[in-house]
């Protein structure tokens, strides 16, 4: 989102109305009680914003939830990662929403097959991945946009992450850190053993990823779309959903774009 429209953005949200969604932590809990206290607490659904109080994985479980409503999230550091989460601080409220940066993310969309037969969908915020389910490595063909672009894939398994999941489980597998406004995907492969050396692609955000699971019985795949996880896969694909929006808002003087720098600088 360029400067200007998150200028008017903050412009036209409002304060009045504000539900405060916690993590099960005796931490966020407390600080659910302060701040309802302070400024009041209603149901998400009728709230003007909502802030989740706890770390990435609320975060991710809020937006989840409330995907598609319009509704903004605001997250503010009650656990322990927190990269999605902006500082805990009780005072003023109100006006650090007004100030905030408002992100809008799209989800990808996963479809699978398994080894029955049976179709599931699920979505991700973060990232779908791909897992081999036994000590025998996974052999995987991929496929974009219906071109085949690997014929064999051997390895633990790969992922696809949006910006939003970039720094996750994607930059713990030695994936690159993409900007939140990035029109692109990537595509990482998990401890990849032939190609040794392929380190995975860049693919714009209007690709569709297709792969299928080769000797499936002999060497068993599992697909995640965040935290929801599909067994005994055959095929997987995933595309980016642009039909639907999440929007997480950031404070204005340590957006997300100030964090995927400071990230990409941290050694």
């Amino acid at each position: 989102m360029s400067q200007p429209e998150a200028a008017l953005t903050r412009k036209a949200i409002k304060t009045d109305r504000l539900a405060f969604v916690a993590s099960d932590t005796d931490e966020a809990q407390e600080a659910c009680s302060r701040l309802s206290a302070l400024y009041g607490n209603v149901a998400p659904k009728k709230a003007d914003v909502i802030v989740a109080l706890g770390g990435d994985g609320l975060m991710l479980q809020t937006l989840h939830s409330y995907m598609g409503t319009g509704t903004p999230i605001y997250g503010m550091n009650r656990g322990s990662v927190g990269f999605l989460m902006n500082e805990y601080r009780e005072e003023d409220l109100p006006a650090r929403l007004l100030g905030a940066d408002i992100t809008p993310i799209h989800p990808l969309n996963m479809e699978v097959i398994d080894r029955d037969g049976y179709s599931h969908a699920a979505r991700a915020i973060n990232e779908v991945s791909i897992w081999r389910q036994t000590s025998q490595a996974a052999r995987l063909r991929i496929s974009v946009d219906n071109r085949t672009r690997l014929e064999e894939l051997i390895c633990d398994g790969c992922l696809v992450a949006t910006p939003a999941g970039s720094t996750a489980y994607n930059l713990s597998a030695h994936g690159p850190i993409l900007p939140i406004s990035a029109p692109l995907l990537a595509l990482t492969p998990i401890s990849p053993f032939r190609p040794r050396r392929w380190r995975g692609a860049l693919l714009p955000n209007k690709a569709r990823v297709d792969i299928d699971v080769l000797d499936d019985n002999k060497r068993p795949v599992s697909a995640s779309a965040d935290h929801t996880e599909i067994r005994n896969v055959v095929k997987v694909s995933i595309h980016e959903d642009s039909n639907v929006e999440g929007l997480m808002m950031f404070d204005s003087d340590h957006g997300w774009d100030e964090r995927i720098l400071a990230e990409m600088f941290r050694y």
